[in-house]
């Protein structure tokens, strides 16, 4: 029977067998630091592989490169043995929500998600560090022991990693900040569904190395655009120009994927813009606003350039040099640069026609031209309906000037939550609107702060009645307060008070909406070392002083609900899945997600009780089943589990930790 190895996956050994997929000639053999054989890739061979020339040696080429690029490499690649450990305690409605809190290293926190979540996240949005000169950043090193860290400069956090104030007086600068996003990013990528996209928040000190490194991680194809956000109007800070503006950078997992953007019309842009209403037709009674047929600054296409006639029988045309030779309505000549053209072709103009949503106005400052050469009485729009924009919305334009940061902390304060520079939720919603998320779309955020992704999700839910979860995830940086000693009380304290304010706020409307099914909860998970006890990863290193520790591999102070949980990272079950006890045979029986997972860590395994679990598990079509290890009356009851499960349940999947 096989063994849950209870480690992250190693993506060096993965990215090795696909490439040996591809090109079998490049594989090679190496030797590790126990001088041991493994499998490795001929580089030389693989450059040639692609290449269409003979590879002499190294060439230049357009990259970024800093220093501490192929460590930042090795750190996403490597695996850990670390596990999350479910804390009820702090969680709200851990055994309903659907939302995740993981408290920890977020570079530890997305390799522990890869099994779980690959492929499977909508959308990420971070406000990382801004590499100001003054923001902590991640220093990762998975080979120093906890004295080399306690040793060094810095803060060490409860998990033995530490952060480190970034002086801009420090000569890798840029470069330690590069190490630190570039693994993050790389792991992130995965997590993204094939329509999944990115939002990342930086200020002009990065920008410019995020737009390279994204370009690198998510390739240039796949970049839509830089948003210049407005975080604050006036102020006096700076020697040259005050500050006033943050970028938003965005990019997809596979632009090809990905739908199209739409935002939703503001009230003010309705009251102002859709003013006039239909008085005839099918229509009738419906709000519109109008748009010239012809606009300067149209991308000159071919048939767009054609004669329309107007209601005096004359015709009309955008200005311009060139002229269909015959007069006549619908006949085209092939537009130049010096020529103006219509939005559409001829064939979706009489369509439009036909449909009553062209408009002729009489002027005398028309841009068009009549069949003699001379200005046209006339211009030609065509109506936008109110009500097809709101169900299709509008283009987001890259400007966002009305979510400010003071807008958030006039929310924290609503809250009475202490946080600085925290994002509007406005802007966040807004993000999430215009990708058009749909319901139990999961929503990511790795520099999780004071949570306000969190309380977006919830917030938009409440508005809509969507249905989408999200994951936050925070190293427990420590904070000068003394009511919330880290980020991450304040980030859990946060979603708690809005979460009932949501609801409070709800029940004050004249019309409340049913929020029965608003999911305000969330369940916490800490990143810690693994439950299993070191002799279960290292048993080349087993000494006779040791062996005591191989009567039971996992530590003692781990519960039921730590090993279940390290069972479903293992496993790449939903850590957000429903679970379910049952009290067998006296014994407590653990059922994830319903017929997904189940699992057993009593002690006194007997056959009975595995017959009995086994019927279940055909009866209730359970995809996988768990014991642990050492708990089984008899070794020969271990060794027959697989046998027993065959005879009645044969599509059970079977593994022990």
């Amino acid at each position: 029977m096989q063994k849950l190895d209870m480690k992250t996956p190693n993506f060096t050994d993965i990215n090795i067998e696909k490439l040996a997929a591809l090109f079998p000639n490049i594989l090679t053999e190496t030797k590790d630091e126990n001088g041991k054989l493994k499998k490795a890739i001929d580089f030389e061979l693989l450059k040639q592989e692609l290449s269409g020339e003979i590879v002499e040696g190294t060439k230049e080429r357009y990259s970024i490169n800093w220093a501490g690029k192929r460590e930042s490499l090795l750190k996403a690649n490597q695996p850990i043995t670390k596990t999350l450990r479910p804390n009820k305690e702090e969680s709200v409605d851990f055994d309903t929500t659907e939302n995740l809190y993981i408290e920890g290293d977020n570079l530890e926190a997305l390799k522990l998600l890869q099994e779980s979540y690959l492929n499977k996240i909508k959308m990420i949005y971070i406000d990382p560090p801004y590499n100001t000169g003054k923001d902590f950043v991640y220093k990762d090193n998975f080979t120093q022991d906890r004295d080399e860290f306690l040793q060094e400069d810095g803060q060490k956090d409860e998990e033995g990693g530490r952060l480190v104030t970034n002086l801009d007086s420090n000569g890798r600068y840029h470069s330690d900040w590069l190490s630190m996003m570039y693994p993050r990013l790389k792991l992130a990528r995965n997590l993204l569904k094939d329509d999944g996209v990115i939002f990342i928040s930086i200020d002009d000190n990065e920008v410019h190395n995020l737009r390279k490194i994204c370009d690198e991680i998510f390739g240039e194809g796949n970049f839509i655009t830089i948003v210049s956000r407005v975080m604050k109007t006036g102020g006096n800070k700076g020697r040259y120009f005050s500050p006033n503006i943050d970028y938003v950078l965005v990019y997809a997992k596979d632009l090809s994927c990905t739908k199209e953007f739409r935002a939703k019309l503001s009230d003010e842009l309705i009251r102002k813009v859709y003013t006039q209403v239909e008085t005839e037709g099918i229509r009738k009674g419906e709000k519109y606003r109008t748009m010239g047929l012809y606009q300067a600054g149209l991308d000159i296409r071919a048939n767009q350039r054609y004669w329309i006639q107007c209601p005096d029988g004359s015709f009309a045309i955008p200005n311009g040099k060139n002229f269909p030779c015959k007069i006549e309505s619908g006949s085209k000549i092939k537009p130049t640069e010096e020529d103006g053209v219509w939005k559409w072709i001829f064939e979706k103009y009489t369509s439009e026609l036909d449909n009553n949503n062209i408009i002729f106005k009489e002027t005398t400052t028309s841009s068009l031209i009549d069949e003699n050469g001379n200005q046209s009485k006339w211009n030609i729009y065509n109506k936008i309906w109110l009500n097809d924009r709101l169900r299709d919305g509008r283009v987001p334009v890259n400007l966002i000037d009305k979510m400010e940061n003071r807008h958030s902390s006039a929310e924290l304060k609503k809250l009475n939550i202490p946080f600085d520079f925290a994002k509007p939720t406005e802007l966040i919603k807004y993000l999430i609107e215009i990708i058009k998320s749909e319901n139990n779309d999961i929503i990511l955020d790795f520099f999780s702060g004071s949570a306000t992704l969190a309380h977006a999700v919830m917030q938009l839910n409440a508005e809509d009645g969507g249905d989408r979860k999200y994951i936050c995830v925070q190293i427990p940086e420590k904070i000068d307060n003394e009511e919330f000693p880290t980020i991450c009380e304040i980030g859990k304290e946060r979603i708690r008070r809005a979460g009932k304010k949501i609801l409070e706020d709800n029940k004050a409307l004249k019309e409340p909406k049913d929020l029965s099914n608003l999911d305000i909860g969330f369940r916490v998970l800490k990143i810690d070392e693994s439950n299993m006890k070191d002799v279960y990863f290292t048993p080349d290193k087993l000494t006779q002083n040791s062996l005591f520790d191989t009567v039971d591999n996992m530590k003692e102070e781990r519960s039921a609900e730590d090993l279940l949980f390290g069972v479903m990272l293992d496993w790449g079950a939903d850590l957000s899945s429903s679970i379910q006890t049952k009290t067998i045979q006296n014994k407590t029986i653990y059922f994830v997600n319903q017929n997904d997972l189940l699992a057993c860590f009593d002690t006194g395994i007997n056959e009975e009780l595995i017959k009995e679990l086994a019927k279940i598990s055909k009866d209730e079509d359970i995809q996988r089943v768990v014991f642990r290890d050492k708990e089984f009356e008899s070794d020969d009851l271990k060794d027959n589990i697989e046998q027993i499960f065959k005879q009645v349940s044969d599509g059970t999947e079977i593994r022990v930790i």
